[in-house]
């Protein structure tokens, strides 16, 4: 099931991260790949629910707060996932429901968008807040069958509310997960990512994926980088969700005000 899978998912990205955020020496100066062939869009202009043809839900609390202490559930209520003036919004908000004293949403594309290789980006405006962690990533379609990590796992953003100037990005999968995991983070100097919208994205072919903000081109990842199987020759679906609370990023405070919203202006995969 994908709610037990993410559990796993979570939980062991925790204890990984730390380790491995600030460890990864990549080549700075790889060339920049360009791929501009448009094969999907959700440019997000239509008011309302988010396009069920693209996109589904994940429902609840999860196992352990989805393996990782989260203190949010999550939900299909326009409260907390619509599209509405060009933007799709997902907003966390401090309630009391279900037993939980957060909601928010966390929407998914698989079994409706699937791609294997291609620049897959989103422009996006985080929200800001001891507590959030709001997240763009990506799992191998064939999950079900063959569970994590061997599915594989692309983290193309995740950031912590409490730092707004700092994003990462991260691969898992059999022989580098958990401590073993990759990953990699930047920090703006003349910006940030709760004011302004920035655009995360990767471009992934066979043999490499690398990751970039905006035009910047700060982590690539090869097969040689690994240390067990490379596993990003096959389809993957993209999540988007916005989490409260739990192991890594701590609970929100005092001064970390609700609602707050990640804005996603649109979501594009181009060849």
């Amino acid at each position: 099931m994908i709610v037990n899978t993410i559990n796993n998912i979570q939980f062991i990205f925790l204890c990984s991260l730390f380790i491995t955020l600030s460890s990864c020496s990549t080549d700075e100066k790889q060339t920049v790949t360009t791929m501009n062939n448009l094969v999907f869009q959700d440019e997000f202009n239509e008011n309302g629910a988010p396009n069920s043809s693209y996109w589904s839900y994940n429902i609840g609390t999860g196992s352990g707060g989805w393996g990782n202490n989260e203190l949010q559930y999550y939900t299909d209520r326009p409260q907390n996932v619509v599209v509405e003036n060009g933007m799709l919004k997902i907003t966390a908000r401090r309630e009391l429901y279900m037993g939980s004293n957060y909601t928010s949403a966390r929407i998914l594309t698989k079994g409706k968008v699937e791609q294997k290789y291609g620049r897959i980006e989103a422009r996006i405006k985080l929200p800001l807040g001891q507590g959030l962690w709001p997240a763009f990533w990506m799992l191998g379609a064939d999950i079900d069958e063959v569970g994590w990590p061997s599915c594989g796992e692309i983290d193309i953003m995740e950031y912590l509310g409490n730092n707004p100037i700092t994003a990462f990005g991260t691969v898992h999968g059999p022989g580098y997960s958990g401590g073993e995991s990759i990953s990699k983070n930047l920090t703006l100097t003349n910006s940030r990512f709760d004011t302004e919208f920035h655009i995360f994205g990767i471009e992934w072919g066979e043999n490499y994926i690398n990751f970039y903000i905006d035009d910047k081109l700060y982590n690539q990842i090869t097969p040689e980088d690994v240390s067990g199987e490379w596993v990003f020759n096959k389809p993957f679906y993209i999540i988007l969700n916005v989490a409260v609370g739990g192991n890594l990023p701590g609970s929100p405070n005092t001064q970390t005000a609700f609602p707050q919203t990640m804005f996603v202006d649109y979501i594009r995969i181009y060849q």
